[in-house]
């Protein structure tokens, strides 16, 4: 617990700025920022904190040694002199994964295995007997990282991806992958004290993590499993602390306001939308209505100091063949809603369809560039007011 390390924390393409900012916000050092991941240093107690407190990663890799090799051999020797009785129980279970670039190496499987029998020859030397490994990710998992001669084995302290939170019991059409609708709502200009509307809310996940973030509970505290707990140094009375910090921390915003609004025109995406909030919790912080995008109560603008309230929606793109004339309408009346409606608030529209955001009819104050999926994608950001500016 007490050994610092570097930290290798990945996330989805064009994140990782975002990701940087909330490792800084947990007192953390940022010493690079890549484009599918941030490194940072710590403890694998700093790690446990990062799987509990971030909204936007997706791993929290642990470092456990580095080193210089050319050949798979190399690779096994490396693996085998590391004391893997201190991290992995006898009767317990371990999975590789890795990303491998290197002549080599034609199938990653084949590094996988290299260092799967590395682990077992050194058990059976040393014990006579060794833990079981296979594909499962939900208990030990290590990761292999080799690209040219520079090699590195880490913990995956995380096991599943974080992205998947575990509230999300129902989902309609496509879902937004939970990590990146916090991602778009950390790249907005809303404050949590702010109404937040969100038309066209689908299965809610953009609702229901912004209710996370204004309740200020951390997406880990809705998980039981992590690799880390299947660690032979694993302290469950220490992780039961850290949790209870942050609940208590979550308790002191029990009050928070209900001003985020989700709507839907699909009964079905409404009725998910409502499990999904009360599986994540947050049920009592979002107003959920049945109705069109256009007829979202909007409330009125208070001012405050803090930030600013924003709409969210994130329209069909049009995918399919023969789809987009009909978007078209639809978008028009998107820019209409924000003029009718919006003043005093920032508008923003999230669309992998370029050519469809320009029906809108609205100035853009900032684009933003994602990827969802393998779509690329922007958040639009209008600033809206009433009247000419």
């Amino acid at each position: 617990m007490s050994y610092t390390r570097k930290i290798v924390v990945t996330c989805a393409p064009l994140i990782s700025p975002i990701l940087a900012k909330e490792i800084e916000g947990l007192n953390l050092p940022v010493k690079s920022i890549n484009r599918l991941d941030v490194e940072t240093e710590g403890t694998l107690l700093d790690a446990m904190r990062l799987n509990l407190q971030l909204r936007t990663a997706h791993r929290v890799l642990y470092q456990l040694k580095s080193f210089t090799i050319n050949q798979p051999n190399e690779l096994y020797q490396e693996i085998y002199n590391y004391p893997w009785e201190n991290q992995i129980p006898l009767d317990g279970y371990f999975s590789v994964q890795s990303y491998v670039k290197h002549p080599t190496i034609s199938d990653g499987r084949f590094a996988n295995l290299k260092v799967k029998d590395a682990v077992v020859d050194r058990f059976m030397k040393r014990f006579g007997r060794r833990p079981n490994s296979g594909p499962m990710n939900d208990r030990v998992v290590l990761f292999l990282y080799w690209t040219e001669e520079e090699a590195a084995i880490y913990l995956d302290t995380s096991g599943e991806s974080l992205s998947k939170r575990g509230y999300r019991e129902v989902t309609v059409a496509a879902p937004m992958q939970e990590s990146l609708a916090a991602a778009l709502l950390l790249s907005t200009q809303w404050h949590p004290s702010q109404p937040l509307i969100n038309p066209m809310c689908g299965s809610g996940t953009i609702a229901i993590e912004a209710a996370l973030m204004q309740q200020q509970t951390y997406p880990g505290l809705l998980r039981g499993n992590y690799s880390f707990m299947h660690l032979k140094s694993y302290q469950s009375g220490i992780w039961r602390r850290l949790r209870q910090d942050l609940k208590l921390d979550q308790q002191s915003r029990r009050d928070a306001q209900r001003n985020i609004v989700a709507t839907d025109s699909n009964p079905d995406a409404i009725e998910a939308a409502k499990k999904n909030a009360r599986a994540a919790g947050v049920s009592h912080l979002i107003q959920f209505q049945l109705s069109d995008f256009a007829e979202t109560s909007v409330p009125e603008v208070k001012k405050t100091s803090a930030g600013n309230p924003v709409i969210v929606i994130n329209p069909p793109y049009g995918a399919r063949l023969g789809e987009e004339r009909k978007l078209e309408v639809l978008y028009a009346r998107i820019g209409d809603f924000f003029k009718q409606q919006g003043a005093g608030y920032y508008g923003y529209v999230f669309t992998a369809n370029r050519d469809l955001a320009k029906k809108i009819g609205l100035k853009t104050s900032r684009k933003q560039e994602f990827l969802n999926g393998k779509l690329p994608s922007q958040l639009l950001e209008y600033e809206l007011y009433t009247g000419s500016k």
